[in-house]
């Protein structure tokens, strides 16, 4: 039994726009397109992104509020110039209180959705923050929790990534098998006050079963939640510290 992570879900007031702002920005096409939800996929016939993991954009009518407790980490070894191209699209820089001291820039895309162009160091070392070898176009997929050691080992269970390694902040998974981003657990202590506008679907292999995967997940400390959702073919969860995501049938 497993379940694998399958795309990143992020709410957006105008699914069609946002979504060209992120193909622009990753040099990935649009594969679907409907007036509620648009996804841009890495290039299928591109074996360096074998593993990276799509985008949807699905259509909300409610506003952005609050900093994101999920974004992604763009890798780039002429930061200069991939700020200035992002910000050519559209994007910004953004001051979350991350002071001056940080080698990384904090940009929001056209719809306020955090991001981070992180410098390429061009080797792997333990640590993603810094280190992220030739991982393109997504090198990290961070999400913030109060608790990275307790969360790790459902993240672990849920995507099928090892633990990697961690430090005092961060604990981080990946696919060694694969070219696919890091799932960084980061700490931060901030309440969660509102929705998650980010979130990670997962899904059952093809020969899975949902319901399986679903009781397996609550066994892992996974919780149903209602968001809304009504007659829906996915199931709405939380992980152990309340962020939301969702399992899909399997695929």
């Amino acid at each position: 039994m497993a379940t694998r992570l399958t795309d990143v879900v992020i709410d957006a007031n105008d699914p069609a726009a946002l979504a060209r702002f992120w193909s622009a920005a990753l040099d990935w096409p649009v594969t679907f397109e409907h007036p509620r939800q648009v996804t841009v996929s890495p290039p299928a016939d591109d074996p360096r992104q074998h593993g990276q993991v799509p985008l949807d954009f699905v259509l909300v009518t409610d506003p952005k509020v609050g900093k994101n407790r999920l974004h992604l980490d763009l890798p780039t070894t002429d930061q200069a110039a991939t700020v200035a191209r992002l910000e050519a699209l559209g994007a910004r820089r953004v001051d979350i209180g991350q002071g001056p001291e940080v080698t990384w820039v904090v940009m929001a895309d056209p719809e306020g959705n955090e991001l981070c162009v992180v410098r390429q160091s061009g080797s792997v070392g333990s640590d993603p923050a810094s280190a992220f070898g030739d991982l393109a176009p997504v090198a990290a997929i961070v999400l913030d929790t109060p608790d990275p050691d307790g969360v790790a080992p459902f993240w672990s269970a849920t995507t099928g990534w090892p633990i990697l390694g961690r430090d005092e902040h961060h604990v981080w998974l990946r696919d060694p098998a694969a070219r696919g981003p890091y799932l960084d657990l980061r700490r931060n202590d901030d309440p969660k006050v509102v929705k998650v506008r980010v979130h990670l679907d997962v899904s059952p292999y093809p020969d899975g079963s949902q319901q399986e995967e679903l009781d397996r997940l609550l066994a892992t400390g996974a919780t149903p939640v209602d968001i809304g959702q009504v007659d829906v073919p996915w199931h709405v969860l939380a992980d152990p510290t309340g962020t939301e995501l969702c399992l899909l049938t399997p695929r």
